[in-house]
């Protein structure tokens, strides 16, 4: 094999490589002498058949095959020759005019990482902003649960159901006067003004009082799930047990109760212990926001411009996406458009800023074990369906890119907590709002790569959107496997992080009862 470098401008490499044809046809012969003895044909012994007869039924098949092979074995031994690190996939093409019996030229032209020397553990000096729990947080979480807990208590009997009351139902669903299946409950609860079920339904028992029987007509959705209801007209036979009203809820010890603990004072712990935990995130950000500055203004070099390339496409598809939720997206796309140089800078930095932390982890030797990486497949795999999560595993195991991506946010954390390790740490109690400012501050800081700059004030969420990545900016780097990217839920676009765990806890109401509940067993949404 021949090789011979083409480019070497900055980080770009280019290199000519030429497959002799008698190492391609070694090859071939090799494959054709291996697979023979499975080969079968008529008249022929098991084992028996020519090579000759081999090659001319596979040949062409076998020669694809071994042609991908030969180039895969020259790029890799490529890179080894030339100890190249490169930054994204080679690109590499085969010469045109290529035929059986003629050399293989190829070219390959890539760009390669950094020469990087592993920058200095020591005198790294970091504030960590502490926040005591105070019994007033404990107090709204037990507020938010509780008012996520509707309890209801019967109405009298003449009251005529309006929204926000709960009515307890029979009902029995019929199309063209027959029954279908999974349109009929007994004693099933429908709030009036919920959206639980199909339009219409919940509308025209309005008013309606226990005791009460009525018959109703309903259209499904066109797009209902179940084909043979969809956009049809059907009747619903329904009786009123009772009318309730959302009755106060307190918070006893029979509410504890009622949520599977022991006591009050058991849930008070577990939500201490939660607000604590969500605390520590806090101080955990706001201190690898300083670590991170500090590494950034300390270090200044050229980086692969596919890096920031690939870096800066999924920042830019997060502002567009944060931007079509605005209230006006023509406007807010118009103040991200006018801003797109600096999201490059912000790119530029995360992956400037990935590479020093993954040099600092080979040197010091943090690695993900084999348990570790595991673990990460096994919850990854959760996310998709139960047919799909063999194949995930299969590609994990098989493509070190993929693998690379999976691995990245553990491994940037470990750096990072090895840095911690390292540092000087000094403790300062703030408040939560103090702590807050502190982290926003540094996303505001974090966000101006460039001179030129508009107020802070006047950015639209999604500007914050780019600026709060630099939470993590170097997990698409770790292990400086550029293609890792960043897990979609570390990068939270327009919410702060202060506002995280609340976010998720009011999340919890929007997981309804309605699939198992509504009219014609609506259950197909719940497997989206």
């Amino acid at each position: 094999m021949q090789i011979n470098e083409t480019t070497n401008d900055g980080l770009k490499r280019a290199y000519s490589v030429t497959i002799p044809a008698s190492e391609i046809e070694a090859a071939i012969t090799a494959e054709i002498k291996k697979i023979a003895p499975q080969v079968r044909m008529p008249g022929f012994r098991p084992g028996k058949v020519p090579a000759n007869l081999v090659r001319k039924m596979h040949g062409d098949s076998i020669h694809a095959q071994v042609v991908n092979d030969t180039i895969k074995d020259a790029v890799d031994s490529l890179m080894r020759d030339k100890k190249l690190r490169p930054a994204m996939q080679p690109q590499i093409e085969l010469g045109e005019g290529y035929d059986q019996g003629k050399d293989a030229e190829l070219s390959v032209s890539l760009e390669v990482l950094p020469d990087l020397e592993a920058p200095a553990t020591d005198g790294i000096k970091l504030e960590r902003l502490t926040v005591p729990v105070a019994d007033s947080e404990v107090d709204e979480s037990l507020e938010k649960i509780a008012s996520q807990q509707k309890s209801w208590k019967d109405a009298a009997k003449t009251k005529k159901a309006a929204d926000g009351d709960q009515l307890i139902i029979d009902f029995v669903g019929k199309l063209d006067g027959v029954e279908f299946e999974g349109g009929k409950a007994e004693e099933a609860p429908l709030v009036i003004g919920s959206g639980q079920f199909i339009p219409g339904f919940e509308e025209q028992l309005t008013g309606a009082k226990a005791g009460d029987e009525k018959t109703i007509t309903v259209t499904f959705p066109e797009d209902y799930p179940a084909e043979h209801l969809a956009g049809k007209e059907t009747t619903f036979d329904v009786k009123v047990h009772k009318v309730q009203v959302e009755d106060e809820t307190k918070i006893d010890e029979d509410f504890a109760k009622s949520l599977g603990l022991e006591s009050l004072e058991q849930l008070r712990g577990l939500l201490k212990g939660q607000v604590e935990q969500e605390l520590n995130g806090l101080t955990r950000t706001a201190m690898k926001r300083q670590l991170l500055d500090q590494l950034a203004a300390g270090h200044d070099f050229p980086v692969p411009p596919s890096m920031v390339d690939a870096e800066f496409e999924q920042i830019w598809q997060q502002l567009m996406q944060e931007a079509a939720r605005e209230e006006d997206p023509k406007a807010a796309m118009e103040e991200i458009e006018s801003e797109k140089d600096d999201y490059r800078k912000i790119a530029e930095r995360r992956v400037r800023l990935g590479l020093l932390l993954s040099e600092i982890g080979q040197a010091n030797g943090v690695q993900i074990t084999q348990q570790e990486m595991s673990m990460l497949m096994q919850q990854a795999a959760q996310q998709y369906r139960p047919e799909d999560r063999d194949r995930f595993m299969e590609l994990i195991r098989t493509n070190d890119m993929a693998a690379a991506q999976l691995r990245a946010p553990l491994y940037e954390d470990k750096v990072v907590d090895f840095l911690f390790e390292k540092a000087e740490i000094t403790d300062r109690e703030v408040t939560r709002e103090e702590l807050q400012a502190a982290i926003e501050a540094d996303e505001d800081e974090a966000a101006k790569p460039a001179a030129k700059k508009k107020a802070p004030a006047k950015k639209a969420p999604a500007k914050k959107a780019a600026a709060k990545a630099d939470d993590a900016e170097a997990d698409d780097k770790a292990e400086a496997k550029p293609a890792a990217k960043k897990a979609p839920a570390k990068k939270a676009p327009a919410k702060k992080a202060a506002t995280k765990a609340d976010d998720k806890a009011e999340a919890k109401p929007a997981a309804k009862k309605a699939p198992a509940k509504k009219p014609a067993a609506k259950k197909a949404p719940a497997k989206k």
